[in-house]
């Protein structure tokens, strides 16, 4: 798998929010732009695509930005990628036949293996949460999955 540049921007910028959420109010795009060296207009379209997933609430006007929807421990970096990338999967191969209904040979045997290497990067990705990673880039631990 390989995560799309949308992807890390994603979770660049939710780190950041994270790793600031004790300021008061929301933060503005350029803010976050800012922080993490992410271009504001591609950074305004994945907002937007994470707003659209439930990820984070925004604020028009003076004042306005993006704030978590919630909390850091709550928001794994697969539900993030999963935003912005759509289902995490090892390949579109399409699925497994039922019952060795196979068309062409090894397809079937393999196919069962792309679903469960998709399943595999999804719960590995599910084991990260932002909260994790606002530890991670404090110092606060070194434990790598």
């Amino acid at each position: 798998m390989k995560v799309s540049t949308r992807g890390d921007y994603a979770s660049r910028a939710l780190l950041s929010l994270a790793l600031h959420a004790d300021t008061d109010g929301p933060t503005a795009v350029r803010d976050i732009a800012e922080r993490t060296g992410l271009p504001q207009p591609y950074l305004e379209q994945i907002l937007l695509a994470l707003k659209g997933a439930g990820l984070v609430r925004s604020k028009r006007g003076v004042g306005g930005g993006y704030v978590l929807a919630r909390s850091p421990e709550e928001i794994t970096l697969s539900q993030i990628v999963s935003a912005v990338d759509g289902p995490i999967v090892a390949g579109d191969f399409g699925t497994p036949h039922e019952n060795g209904a196979c068309d062409h040979e090894g397809q079937c045997i393999l196919l069962a293996v792309w679903a469960n290497v998709g399943e595999h990067m999804r719960t590995h990705l599910d084991s990260f949460t932002l909260a994790d990673m606002v530890a991670r880039a404090q110092g606060r631990t070194t434990t790598t999955s």
